[in-house]
């Protein structure tokens, strides 16, 4: 029986470890569930997209759409540059934009880089 564990013995499956637990206090209440009222509010309800402008298709999606370019840089690797923007979406804050490669909005939105690239320079 040397080298041989056995459970309740040693490890991570040690009785100690198994069965309920008391629950002795709580240290974040998170988010209520809609219709719950607390007195410190919460972060994730106070954000409201207004949903009315959105054409919802029918698998439940959406179109998004470039509106403006936000900010621009260059990644040099070995071989070569790319130029990165970050772009502000449709239905989205500017807090929520991504940076997005200039391929990427070339192919997929032809005329949207070279129209508002005049702009942001």
């Amino acid at each position: 029986m040397k080298g041989v564990h056995r459970f309740g013995v040693k490890g991570k499956l040690a009785p100690r470890y198994v069965g309920p637990f008391k629950i002795t206090e709580q240290r974040w209440a998170g988010c209520l569930p809609i219709g719950v009222t607390s007195t410190s509010g919460c972060e994730c309800r106070k954000k409201r997209v207004d949903t009315s402008q959105i054409e919802i298709e029918p698998d439940l999606t959406y179109e998004e759409r470039p509106i403006k370019i936000l900010d621009q840089k260059q990644r040099a690797t070995r071989r070569k540059a790319i130029n990165f923007y970050k772009v502000q979406w449709s239905n989205h804050s500017e807090e929520e934009a991504t940076w997005e490669q200039e391929e990427y909005l070339q192919t997929k939105y032809p005329g949207f880089l070279s129209a508002t690239t005049n702009e942001y320079v």
